[in-house]
């Protein structure tokens, strides 16, 4: 049994030690990300869509507050509301019918404020309630129109909202007043909804370029995959004629002079006893050939080496090179199992502490390694980010050919994770000794 050390990790529970930092999952912030770009747009559509309908509500507004007054004549409220419908109908027919492209000139948007302020300027000076009408001009003045329009648009609103109602003071003191709160209520209004309208221009920008490096990132993604697929294809083309050369410089010649020396026997009766030992040496050669080519194909670590010693020794060189701490554990009574056995167990941990140093952001890792009665078990934990297993996502490529691996021996691939909590790779074979 390898001697125990104080294990950094709750042996086969995955769970972080009390005091270890949990690091985000990679999933949740990209599913994170595209949330808040969804609720940015969501946001922009509701502005525009309180926007359109700014004008009529505080027309409608304005006009009941009007009719309401006591004091006016029947015929003087027939011309309010006369007004009033054609403030509304000139809102409908030169902005609300209009189309997007429409809205987006200067010059048809310009004939619309400057319409809408006159109109509100001649209700203002019906009734000063209609002042919240033509306030529509602060707020429309930089979404329909270029910095210096806009900026014009704000000074005539505020000269109707300030000037019309009671007209002109006569006293210099007053005017002055009235004069210095057009030119701040100009500057202020102007400067601060400049800023705005430059904010969600520089906004605009940078989604239309996170879109694009987004678009980047998923064509280069195709590629990479392509790539992968194409150098998969390669190496088992490669793997296909290394072995189709290996065969025929061993097997197939042996099985051919095999077949020589029989033919031989058949014509020379008296020559069999010659050609028989030739053909079992042609024999036995030919199946060293193949034990050595089945060898081939297995890990050189386990050559003369047993499973425990050989996980140890990949722990440490894999420690070494990834710079993460791993604590190695051997129970049970360790056996010689057959090589397909101990070759999958040594993939596993192979691939699984490789998993660990790409994908996790690990501090720590865990392998154990049980010999039961009928079972031999393999853990291999660690303390990085883990994952979600409920969230969509397609089974690595490594980690589905050790999983393979380990099903044609007869055993299980388990893998357990939790965003935040590390991950548990845990495979459990039969116990084949080569005696059975």
């Amino acid at each position: 049994m390898t001697p125990a050390v104080d294990d950094p990790l709750r042996a086969g529970t995955g769970e972080t030690p009390a005091g270890a930092a949990a690091a985000p999952a990679p999933l949740g912030f990209a599913a994170a990300r595209s949330g808040t770009r969804a609720g940015r747009r969501d946001a922009r559509a509701t502005l525009r869509r309180a926007l359109a309908v700014l004008p009529y509500v505080l027309l409608a507004g304005s006009t009941a507050v009007a009719l309401v007054v006591p004091g006016r004549a029947a015929a003087d409220r027939l011309v309010t509301l006369g007004v009033a419908a054609l403030a509304a109908a000139w809102v409908f027919a030169a902005y609300t019918s209009r189309p997007a492209a429409w809205r987006a000139r200067t010059g048809p948007m310009l004939a619309y404020l400057g319409g809408q302020l006159a109109i509100a300027g001649v209700l203002t000076a019906r009734q000063q309630v209609f002042i919240a009408f033509a306030v529509v001009g602060f707020v429309q003045a930089h979404e329909l129109l270029p910095a210096g329009w806009a900026f014009g648009l704000v000074l005539a609103t505020s000269v109707v909202i300030n000037v019309v109602p009671d007209g002109l003071p006569g006293d210099p003191d007053r005017l002055a007043l009235v004069f210095t709160v057009i030119v701040l209520q100009t500057l202020l209004i102007g400067w601060f909804g400049q800023l705005g309208f430059r904010s969600d221009r520089e906004s605009a920008e940078r989604r239309r370029v996170v879109i694009a490096l987004e678009q980047a990132l998923a064509e280069n993604a195709g590629l990479h995959a392509q790539l992968l697929v194409q150098a998969r294809e390669a190496g088992v083309h490669d793997e296909r004629q290394r072995m189709a050369r290996e065969i025929h410089d061993t097997l197939a010649q042996g099985l051919a002079g095999i077949v020589a020396q029989s033919q031989a026997a058949r014509r020379s009766p008296g020559e069999r006893g010659e050609h028989l030992e030739r053909i079992e040496a042609l024999a036995r050669d030919s199946l060293a050939a193949a034990r050595r080519s089945v060898a081939a194909l297995g890990p050189p670590e386990l050559d003369g080496t047993r499973l425990p010693e050989a996980v140890a020794g990949l722990a440490a060189r894999w420690s070494h090179t990834a710079h993460v701490a791993v604590h190695v554990e051997t129970a049970g009574e360790p056996r010689q199992l057959l090589t397909d056995v101990e070759v999958a167990l040594f993939r596993v941990a192979q691939e699984a502490l490789a998993n660990v140093a790409r994908h996790a952001n690990a501090t720590r890792a865990a392998v154990t390694l049980t010999y039961l009665d009928d079972v031999v078990l393999l853990d291999v934990r660690d303390d990085g980010d883990g994952f979600d297993p409920d969230a969509a996502r397609p089974e690595r490529y490594g980690l589905r050919v050790i999983r393979q691996r380990v099903e044609r021996v007869g055993g299980t691939l388990a893998v357990e994770s939790a965003a935040g909590d590390g991950t548990v790779v845990n495979a459990s074979v039969p116990a084949l000794t080569e005696r059975e």
